[in-house]
């Protein structure tokens, strides 16, 4: 009777964690989202609710991680028990540092309020984002199911966002040439795309995670990657 005790309780602690990390997704996703939404509308009140959410992001992680160190020192768990609470707290810190691209990019707001985002390239940022989130909620819900298939799917679809981001940097440098007024609001949006761009290699990471939890393996082969934007070349016009 006290050996299923002991299992039930640990059952549940594994739940716990697993609930936490669910939690700290949704809060991340809905971060990244404000974010890039207070950026392309110049809303700074929402900028902040967005900086200020990231406390609660912290705090989740602290919380994640020495509940983790609690269940091992009593549980001692070993195999996929141990893989199951490894795993929880690098998914946490993968979800911490979206927390982080998020606060980051709702930080720029203010820099670049005076002159806006011009339509074309607050479309682009949407759509990145929107790649980056579909990427991130996925994820997630391979994460409930602990599919080894589907997390590998996940990881070979980075190059998507990469190349998008790419297209953004290459555009982003063209409104520079064009007008030096853009330079100083053009390197403000060219670090928000980084940080989007980023929370596509965080999935990716929490990807490889679960892949590792379900199979005890790591993922073979160097994942797959389209970001070329360190051989853009800005041309002068004679």
């Amino acid at each position: 009777m006290a050996s299923n005790h002991i299992y039930s309780a640990f059952d549940e602690e594994l739940k716990f964690l697993a609930r936490r990390i669910s939690e700290m997704g949704g809060l991340a996703e809905q971060m990244v989202s404000e974010a890039v939404q207070a950026l392309v509308n110049s809303d700074a009140a929402l900028a902040q609710k967005v900086i200020s959410d990231d406390a609660v992001l912290d705090a989740a992680e602290r919380e994640i991680g020495d509940k983790a160190v609690i269940i091992i020192a009593r549980r001692q768990p070993v195999a996929n028990d141990l893989r199951e609470i490894m795993g929880s707290i690098r998914i946490a810190g993968d979800l911490e540092r979206v927390g982080d691209l998020g606060k980051n990019t709702a930080k720029r707001v203010i820099a670049v309020q005076a002159q806006g985002v011009p339509r074309k390239l607050a479309r682009g940022l949407e759509h990145l984002s929107e790649l980056a989130l579909m990427q991130l909620k996925e994820v997630l819900d391979v994460y409930a199911n602990r599919s080894a298939e589907k997390a590998k799917s996940i990881r070979e679809r980075d190059e998507e966002i990469d190349a998008m981001y790419t297209s953004i940097f290459r555009e982003l440098l063209t409104y520079m040439m064009e007008d030096p007024r853009n330079i100083t609001p053009c390197t403000h949006l060219l670090f928000c795309a980084k940080n989007i761009e980023r929370i596509g290699d965080h999935a990716t990471n929490i990807a490889e995670t679960i892949y590792y939890m379900a199979t005890g393996a790591q993922p073979e082969g160097e994942r797959p990657k389209d970001d070329t934007a360190n051989t853009v070349v800005a041309s002068v016009a004679e």
